[in-house]
């Protein structure tokens, strides 16, 4: 089951203290007091790595290299290019052929080290940054990567890709050429973040492109320099990559022991129940088990008790995330805090959870759970009561005083639960009339529910379905009969870009360096930009703001309050429904399949499976 969509925004206590009390340290550091060019780049002081090191201190750099890695997806992809709005791409694509400037390690909450860069540098306020390219970095028909294949990517992908660059690319002020290897970003805000983002976004061809629609979806296989090229593809149902013997960029540090499979293939399943059966068969190498119960007790089937598959759990140190179902303030009838209140104290979390999955995994408490950014209890305190304060007015309840989900009932029918959504919904406007919840002009109270029959990164499809189904029937206690839709992932993908849904599930992996791009899962500006992450319709000054201070915090404690501050207003504002995470990943393999014993700071999260893997036969 892949992890690509919510981890790689994709995307994430105990040691998450130690983890931020590190951070404070280096924020501490001194830093250069004019510009000169780096290894790599961290968003608070410097990046752990110093220059020259062997390898990522999570890959083994004595792996052996070879074998086939065969991975499951949900659905179907009619694009090979993941960069545009249109079209359902395979996701991969992005992973593994296209290469950034810079390589994020996913062993520090925000660090970049060079890749198609040799040298990155930036004045002490990022007002500018420069990189420099590595002289023998080539695309994989063996041409090389040119300042000006950087430029046009940077400004093809902020005028004419996705949704998700054009932000960044507003805040470019000028771009320019400084030498034969040299490209330089100049900025018109303040924002301390854009230096690292600039690194990050993929690296195209050129002359690939020239005199086509870089914005239509497509199945002709891009040219990139990365590690892998496409080798086949058969449209909706699978994609093949191998790895290029000939990459440039095999020998450098950061990249020792990773790409160590000659082929990695994806085939794509109508759901997740053929995807599980596929895994048992022994036709798929991987699966993430994102129910605790299933995983302590139906992986008794012969792969597993003849050792043909092993059970490894995981742990990471990232947040939450938020993940359920999603209301979308844009229909009027979710517009009002109270009805959203009331919908959630419909759902009962604990009966939902101990039926479907044991009960085996906690709550989804707040969208930074399980780590020191997360919203602490009762009310503000300190520099995040400063920051919420000019916007107290504004702000839903619960917001400034602390907020919490309600306890839910062991049995399926939580009366007082129920007692409390239509105290809510009255005050909204909203009674039962003959049965049925109406307002005073007699309109029900009627809407609909989304859903992929594909399921998502996260839960299958009939996961999903289960959830919804136990919810309807606790709605109907309301005088309410949602209207429940189930499309196949094209039809879902459409829908969900444009916000043509009521209600919907909704799933957003984060990372513990939060930055520009919540802007687009819950910035106003997003709100009605078609592709955005901002399923919810959210306008918030606050969030705005907030995040705002967020790209611009000069130190590792002004950042956990601005993101302590964000997650109150999220979490109070009442947009999602939210279920259960799994603090450990549960991933069932290949017993043929290997990864290094050093875990990284964000555990299984894109960069690790199938990068740092390995293929070794069984004795």
């Amino acid at each position: 089951m892949r992890i690509s969509g919510i981890l790689n925004e994709i995307a994430i206590t105990g040691m998450f203290g130690l983890t931020f009390a590190l951070c404070a340290g280096v924020a501490a550091m001194p830093r250069p007091s004019a510009a000169e060019p780096v290894h790599g780049l961290a968003m608070y002081g410097e990046p752990a790595l110093t220059d020259g090191f062997p390898h990522l201190p999570y890959a083994n750099p004595d792996a052996p290299r070879g074998g086939m890695i065969r991975l499951a997806e949900p659905g179907s992809f009619d694009s090979l290019k993941p960069w545009v709005l249109k079209g359902n791409p395979a996701w991969a694509v992005g992973a593994h052929v296209a290469e950034t400037l810079m390589m994020r390690s996913i062993d520090e909450p925000f660090a970049l080290y060079g890749l198609l860069a040799e040298s990155v540098e930036t004045d002490p306020d990022r007002n500018w940054v420069e990189f420099t390219l590595r002289s023998d970095a080539r695309f994989s028909d063996g041409s090389p990567v040119t300042v000006e294949d950087v430029m046009w990517s940077h400004e093809t992908l902020g005028t004419a890709g996705h949704p998700r660059y054009h932000a960044a690319w507003a805040k470019v002020a000028r771009m320019e050429r400084t030498g034969e290897r040299k490209v330089r970003f100049t900025f018109n805000v303040r924002d301390r973040e854009l230096p690292m983002l600039m690194g990050m976004r993929p690296i195209l061809k050129k002359a690939q492109w020239q005199g086509k629609d870089f914005a239509a979806s497509g199945l002709e296989p891009p040219i990139g320099s990365g590690p892998y090229v496409i080798e086949a593809v058969d449209p909706g149902r699978s994609i093949s990559f191998r790895r290029n013997p000939d990459y440039w960029g095999r020998d450098l540090p950061i990249n020792r022991g990773l790409n160590n499979a000659d082929v990695i293939r994806y085939d794509y399943f109508g759901d997740a129940n053929a995807m599980f059966e596929a895994f048992k068969a022994g036709e798929i190498d991987v699966w993430r088990e994102l129910n605790g119960a299933k995983w302590a007790r139906e992986y008794d089937f012969p792969a597993v008790t003849q050792g043909r598959v092993v059970k490894s759990e995981i742990p990471h140190h990232r947040p939450s995330g938020i993940m359920g179902l999603v209301m979308n303030g844009r229909n009027p009838v979710f517009a009002d805090w109270r009805v959203r209140q009331a919908m959630i104290e419909a759902f009962n979390f604990r009966f939902i959870n101990t039926t479907l999955t044991g009960g085996t995994d906690p709550r989804i408490t707040s969208y930074f759970a399980n780590s020191d950014l997360a919203m602490r209890p009762g009310p503000a305190q300190g520099r995040v009561a400063e920051l919420l304060a000019p916007f107290a007015a504004g702000l839903p309840p619960g917001a400034m005083e602390g907020y919490a989900l309600p306890e839910g009932a062991d049995t399926a029918l939580d009366r007082k639960a129920l007692r409390r959504a239509l105290q809510l919904l009255a005050d909204a406007g909203w009674t039962v009339q003959d049965g049925v919840l109406k307002n005073a002009q007699g309109r029900p109270f009627a809407f609909e529910i989304l859903l992929n029959q594909s399921g998502s990164a996260m839960r299958s499809g009939s996961e999903v379905q289960k959830i919804v189904d136990i919810y309807a029937e606790s709605l109907k206690n309301l005088g309410i009969v949602p209207r429940v839709t189930v499309l196949d992932s094209a039809q879902y993908v459409e829908r969900t870009n444009n916000f043509a849904f009521d209600m919907t599930w909704y799933e957003r992996g984060l990372s513990l360096s939060p930055g520009n791009e919540q802007a687009l899962y819950w910035g106003s500006a997003s709100a009605n930009q078609p592709g955005s992450r901002n399923w919810m319709g959210l306008e918030s000054p606050a969030v705005d703001a907030i995040i705002a201070e967020m790209v611009n915090a000069d130190s590792a404690e002004d950042f956990t309050a601005a993101v302590r501050a964000l997650d109150r207003v999220l979490t109070a504002g009442r947009h999602v429904i939210p279920v259960s995470f799994a603090p450990v990943s549960r991933v069932a393999h290949a017993a043929s399949l290997h990864h290094p014993q050093a875990i990284p700071l964000y555990g299984d999260w894109p960069g690790f499976m199938p990068e740092t893997w390995w293929v070794e036969p069984a004795q």
